[in-house]
Formats: C-alpha cells, structure tokens, sequence
C-alpha cells in the first residue's frame, strides 16, 4: 500500500539531501514501479481558448491579463478528433483538451462527451481540464469514458491566495473529490518557478502526496513566464526569482519518491530546459512528457526535437499498451 501519511519534515528531508543520493533514491522508486526506459508522450490541444474569468496570475488565458490573447468558442467536435488523431500518428498514447472556464456549461456537455468518446474510439487515454465540476458533469464525462481529468492545485496551500483570488485551495480540493467519486482518475500537480520558497514546494508535493489517493498522473510544470500576466511581468522585474534548474528536479525526484505509482509528467517549460535538464528528470523518475508545438497557448518543445532527444538518451516511447499494464499493478 501506498503511504499517505507524509509529513512535512520527511519531505523537507528529501528536499535537502544531497542531490546525487536524492536522485539515485529517486531512481531507484522509480525502477521498483515503471520501465524507466520507457516514457509516455501526450499531447494538449486547447479545445476553447481565452476568455477566462479567473484571475490565475499565470495564465495568459484569464481576462484580467494584458497578454493579447482573444477568446475563441468551443472548437467543433470534428476538429478535435482530426488533431487527436494527427497526435496520434504522431507518436501520443494520451489526448488531452483542455477549456478556459471556471466551469463547464450544461449546454457544452453533448459536445465534450462526443469528443472523449470519438478520442477514445481511436485508442487514445482521454483527458479533459475544463474548471470545476458538479456531480452530474463529472458522471456525464464518466459515462463517456473519460480516463482522466486535470485540476492542478497549482502550489502549497498557503501561497495559493498569492496566486489566484477567485477560488481557494479548498475548491480544488472539492473538485478532485468529485471527480473520484464519478470513478474519473485524477490528474493533478501544479507550477514551480512562481516565485515561491522551497518551504511552498514542500507544502505543494505534501498537499499532493496526502490526498486520500494519490493523483495517478502529477504534471510538474516550471512557470512559462507571459507577459501582462501577473507572474509574467513580476518575474520580468526579478528574473533571480525563476527556479534553479537543479531545484526543478530536485521537486520531480520528491514527487517520484511520495508519489511511488503515479506517472509523473514533465509539462510546461520543457522547453527552455537544456537535453542534460531534461535528461535528469527522467533519471529522477519522470516518465511522461507533453509533446507537440503548443501546451494550450505556451510554446513547447515539437515532435520532432522530442524524437531527437529520444535517440540521444536511448528512451523509447511508452506504448498504449504498456501504460494499460502499469495502470493495473
């Protein structure tokens, strides 16, 4: 059984080891539990853009940014299955779409169940981040076939208020909680790079490796700074405040280590990291990565520099198969 009873002094503890034996312990986990040769590749397609009435203070999407992003209507069901599949032809096991809202609409739920439906008809794992959920949205997307759904807490709860004002901590909380009790896995990590203390990272890896279950996929993102975002703007006046490359896998290790079986992503960011960055984080145990020109609206390391990468360190792209297997153990 998976421990949930982390406290906040073991994480620290991880946290400060010597980063050599950090990594090595990480590695280790990471050996007991996956193929560490293997690496998953999803792609994120942003299904609504902009537009959104959140105050998120890094995203480029929230109508209080000055990004000169315009909000777009929800794409057309026939559109998302024709990137879905060129995702797939093009190397991805999951597809994941995700809507600048608080929260869905009723109206918009025949639309969004046909596009996990026609998604997993082609084989794909299916994941959606759409806001928050009431009970019956997250059954409607259940019945659908829905594998998994996105709500990042985004960082510790107490920095959360820092971050983002139009909801709190407790309302990601209550949505995970919805999304488990409709029989949806749990996708859920959150943002480094924000400015924030290592004693936030601590909070944010042990509000996540405490959760009654843990989520069976963490996106470990490093903040893409936008400009006319709060963040954005506040790290163009402070760069120091951008995290340590080896501070970042340093917070993938600690999350592979609490978090033994969920498959620890390796997302936004990716792409202003150097191959030798990269490369740790999958030694430290991250084994999915989003591939792909775009991450929504944020600029993303492409196909074919990831097929590169790929050669170079001798992994190889984990099967729909195989991430079915691993999903069982």
């Amino acid at each position: 059984m998976m421990r949930t009873d982390w406290t906040r002094e073991e994480i620290a503890a991880l946290f400060d080891l010597p980063f050599t034996e950090l990594v090595f312990r990480a590695a280790e986990t990471h050996r007991a539990h996956h193929d560490a040769g293997a690496v998953q590749r999803s792609t994120l397609l942003s299904i609504k853009t902009g537009g959104c009435p959140e105050d998120c203070g890094y995203c480029s999407q929230s109508k209080f940014a000055d990004s000169g992003l315009k909000a777009t209507k929800l794409m057309d069901v026939q559109a998302v299955l024709q990137a879905a599949a060129q995702a797939k032809d093009h190397g991805s096991t999951r597809f994941c779409m995700g809507a600048a809202w608080r929260n869905p609409k009723d109206r918009d739920l025949p639309a969004l169940v046909k596009m996990v439906r026609g998604v997993r008809n082609m084989g794909l794992e299916t994941c959606m981040t759409l806001g928050m959920l009431e009970p019956h949205q997250a059954r409607a997307l259940a019945d659908a076939g829905l594998d998994y759904y996105n709500h990042n807490i985004d960082t510790s709860p107490e920095r959360y208020d820092a971050v983002i004002t139009t909801r709190t901590f407790a309302d990601r909380i209550d949505t995970l909680e919805t999304v488990r009790a409709a029989g949806i896995n749990v996708c859920c990590g959150g943002i480094v790079g924000m400015g924030e203390t290592r004693s936030d990272r601590v909070g944010f890896v042990h509000a996540l490796a405490t959760l009654p279950e843990h989520p069976e996929s963490v996106p470990v993102n490093a903040l893409v700074p936008v400009k006319g975002t709060v963040l954005g703007d506040m790290l163009a006046d402070t760069p120091l405040a951008k995290i340590d490359d080896l501070e970042f896998v340093r917070t993938v290790a600690v999350a592979r280590i609490t978090m033994p079986l969920s498959m620890v992503r390796l997302s936004a960011g990716r792409e202003s990291m150097s191959e030798a960055t990269q490369a740790l984080c999958f030694l430290a145990g991250a084994n999915s990565i989003f591939t792909g020109d775009k991450l929504l609206t944020a600029a993303n390391a492409g196909d074919d520099s990831d097929a590169a990468l790929f050669a170079k360190l001798g992994l190889r792209t984990m099967a729909a198969e195989q991430r079915q297997l691993e999903a069982a153990e």
